[in-house]
């Protein structure tokens, strides 16, 4: 097997990436929250104003993997940083390095942009890429619990960017 291709991704691999973004929902024992659609990947990533990055890994022009990142900002270092949204590697393809190649390609990015830091989550039960990360000097942040809002939660919470009072349910 040869050395993945890692490089931006193109409009044309939106439907590659749905539906490796729907293998991994699987995988996470999260199927019933994955709602998106191709169009929304397509508009997310390559849209007027793209809220989102994709990489992929290509073997003989087949899409094996991608990464998809965000910007994000540290108050503390007054830098911009870049979440990993996603990592995810085709089964079939896992073992090879593909998923420490888009990982190290990510964080070149991140160096090359002037980050202060590259951060994502990682399922706890999911040792095998905990392992990955580990070895590349990645640590977890145990002090630390992720928050969020959805749905009704969100819609009902507080105010609008205007500072006037959210619309009733």
């Amino acid at each position: 097997m040869s050395d993945p291709a890692i490089r931006p991704a193109r409009v044309d691999d939106c439907p590659a990436i749905h539906a490796m973004v729907r293998e991994l929902a699987d995988f996470e024992r999260l199927t019933n929250q994955h709602v998106a659609t191709v169009a929304d990947l397509r508009l997310s990533l390559f849209g007027l104003r793209p809220a989102a990055e994709a990489m992929v890994a290509e073997i003989a022009g087949d899409v094996v993997g991608f990464a998809l990142v965000f910007a994000t900002y540290s108050t503390f270092l007054g830098k911009s940083g870049l979440w990993l949204e996603d990592l995810y590697v085709r089964p079939a393809f896992r073992g090879q390095g593909i998923g420490r190649s888009l990982l190290l390609h990510v964080a070149a990015l991140a160096r090359e942009r002037g980050c202060g830091r590259l951060e994502w989550a990682v399922l706890d039960w999911n040792t095998r890429a905990i392992d990955l990360y580990r070895s590349l000097g990645a640590v977890p942040l145990g002090d630390w619990t992720t928050m969020r809002l959805t749905g009704a939660a969100l819609d009902g919470a507080g105010l609008t960017p205007s500072g006037d009072p959210a619309p009733a349910g």
